[in-house]
């Protein structure tokens, strides 16, 4: 199922490296909710890490991500939820979520 968000990147951290195979990198959005801010979290996975070196703070974008969960379990045997917003496009956005360009991870990417 993809969704998309519209707002003002906030934050971008280095890409951190999991496991031998996987590396992922977060950015945090914010985004104008009537009188609230929210500040939500996205993750970028493997070879598109690199596309947020293309937009800095303060930047107006759309995100279209995926939401992705899975059930663990804590190191005293509690099951938990993990739930992540996976980014598989970024456009430059005015405030409003006009395109201005984009960056398409790739046809293969697209869930759909």
């Amino acid at each position: 199922m993809s969704y998309e968000a519209v707002g003002t990147l906030f934050a971008v951290y280095p890409t951190t490296q999991v496991s031998d195979k996987f590396r992922k990198r977060e950015f945090v959005l914010e985004i104008q909710d009537g009188n609230y801010t929210q500040h939500v979290k996205f993750q970028t996975v493997q070879d598109k890490c690199e596309v947020l070196d293309r937009y800095s703070k303060g930047e107006g974008v759309k995100v279209l991500f995926n939401l992705r969960g899975r059930m663990g379990t804590t190191r005293n045997g509690e099951e938990v939820c993990f739930t992540n917003l996976d980014a598989w496009r970024i456009e430059r956005a005015d405030s409003n979520g006009r395109q201005d360009s984009n960056d398409n991870f790739g046809d293969d990417d697209i869930p759909f």
